[in-house]
């Protein structure tokens, strides 16, 4: 039989670990937080994990590699030349690790993403066969890993690695060799994305700018285009060279309305998980939107003031569980409550609301009155291409500056209207009259807005 290997998705940041086996036993790499899916993998296929395997210490998740390791008895491989406070299996560029009877791991040094990364070459040693390469957040589909995470200090060392990282891998390995990123399916960890589900050597060679263009231009390009990345990136990486424990996935304590109110009026968080129609259609005064069907964990994680209480709002205890999942994985782990039902049961007050409208309905009313237009995009985004007269404060900087804000009429737009909710939500809770824009940004280009910049 061929060796087996499992992507295990994490669209929600944008990231992919991975389980291979040869149908007796196992390997993980990069495992997120929550390790009870790769339990649950493992005895579906009634296989045993032996290793796990690190590409790097993580700027954008809890690893999960350590209480996995721990849980199953399975070595803990993490880069020797990394600072970390536990213990493991230390493994060095070109070591060559063999799990089972026909796979055989190679570590390979790929700096780039963090001075000490590592991809990992297997090969099916019963063929012969170079299955592909692990690897990380080296070279991912149509792009590479950001060189920026570790501060401006490095930025330019790491991505001239991260280029040399990237002709190493297409250097080493055959075209039909696939590959298996951690990073790019969404991750702020990438440098730019891709819509690609799948790759190998050879089709990069062909289309990922660090494989086709000279390195000069590959860097350049590639620091051009780096945008802001979320703050909870920070607290990532002490985390993980911690050695971070399994999860704690029981339901918070339920707080009842009155609970509520004295948490908000406390200036705790209370977040609602609803969709951003049923929001802004009614919601307890004060609260947060933080959708489920969008972004959640990724602009929950970059707005909240690290150590902040948090108290979830779900419709089912399924929502609340699930967002509970989604915050572990970025390392807040335990909500400090949680309410079930809709915004009625949870409120001892009038609930609040505000309008929606679309770019067409801002068109409109901009020929009759004057309104204040926030676009709560990042900078990067407002710069190429934005409403004229427009006010730029994007989401991850508005609590800090909603003093910024005119007291006037605000009309609160982004690209899709994800970040127009979360943006609203605070904007309500400061008292501020305003229309909450849930449309994309390619409506605003269809009507008359007078929209300006190098991409208008």
């Amino acid at each position: 039989m061929h060796l087996t290997v499992i992507p295990i998705e994490t669209p929600t940041l944008g990231d992919r670990s991975y389980l291979v086996h040869d149908g007796g036993v196992a390997f993980v790499v990069d495992p997120q937080r929550d390790i009870d899916r790769v339990l649950d993998l493992l005895d579906r296929d009634g296989v045993r994990l032996t290793h796990v395997f690190e590409t790097h210490i993580h700027n954008d998740y809890v690893t999960g590699g350590h209480a996995l390791a721990r849980t199953t008895g399975a070595a803990y491989l993490v880069n020797a030349a990394d600072d970390v406070s536990f213990d493991r299996t230390p493994v060095r560029d070109g070591e060559t690790v063999r799990v089972g009877d026909r796979m055989a791991v190679t570590a390979l040094a790929t700096p780039g993403h963090t001075f000490t990364h590592l991809s990992y070459a297997l090969r099916d040693t019963a063929t012969g066969r170079d299955v592909g390469v692990f690897s990380g957040g080296s070279l991912l589909f149509g792009a590479t890993g950001r060189p920026d995470l570790l501060g401006a200090a490095h930025t330019h060392e790491l991505v001239h690695l991260q280029h040399a990282s990237a002709h190493r891998l297409a250097g080493t390995l055959p075209d039909d060799a696939a590959v298996y990123p951690t990073h790019g399916f969404g991750s702020f960890c990438s440098a730019t994305q891709s819509d690609a589900d799948a790759s190998t050597i050879g089709r990069e060679k062909e289309s990922n700018p660090v494989l086709t263009q000279d390195e000069e231009t590959y860097v350049k390009e590639l620091l051009d285009g780096l945008g802001a990345y979320p703050a909870y990136y920070a607290h990532m990486a002490p985390a993980n060279a911690a050695g971070p424990s399994a999860p704690d996935l029981s339901p918070p304590v339920t707080a009842d309305a009155t609970e509520l109110r004295r948490r908000i009026e406390a200036g705790e968080w209370v977040v609602d998980l609803r969709n951003r129609t049923a929001f802004a259609a009614g919601h307890v005064p004060g609260t947060l939107s933080f959708g489920l069907d969008g972004g959640f964990a990724t602009y929950l994680g970059w707005l909240i003031g690290w150590g902040t209480p948090l108290t979830l709002l779900g419709e089912t205890a399924a929502d609340v569980a699930r967002a509970q999942r989604e915050l572990v994985r970025i390392g807040i782990d335990r909500p400090a409550a949680a309410a079930t039902g809709g915004p009625a049961d949870w409120s001892d007050r009038d609930l609040a609301s505000f309008p929606t409208a679309t770019f067409a309905d801002l068109a409109a009313v901009r020929r009759h009155r004057a309104v204040t237009v926030l676009d709560v995009r990042r900078t990067d985004e407002h710069e190429s291409a934005r409403i004229q007269g427009a006010l730029n404060i994007p989401v991850h900087e508005l609590p800090h500056r909603l003093d910024e804000v005119p007291g006037t009429e605000v009309w609160v737009h982004c690209a899709g209207g994800y970040r127009a909710s979360v943006a609203a939500s605070f904007l309500s809770a400061a008292g501020h009259t305003l229309v909450a824009i849930d449309d994309t940004f390619d409506n605003a280009r269809e009507v008359d807005l007078h929209l300006v910049g190098p991409e208008a």
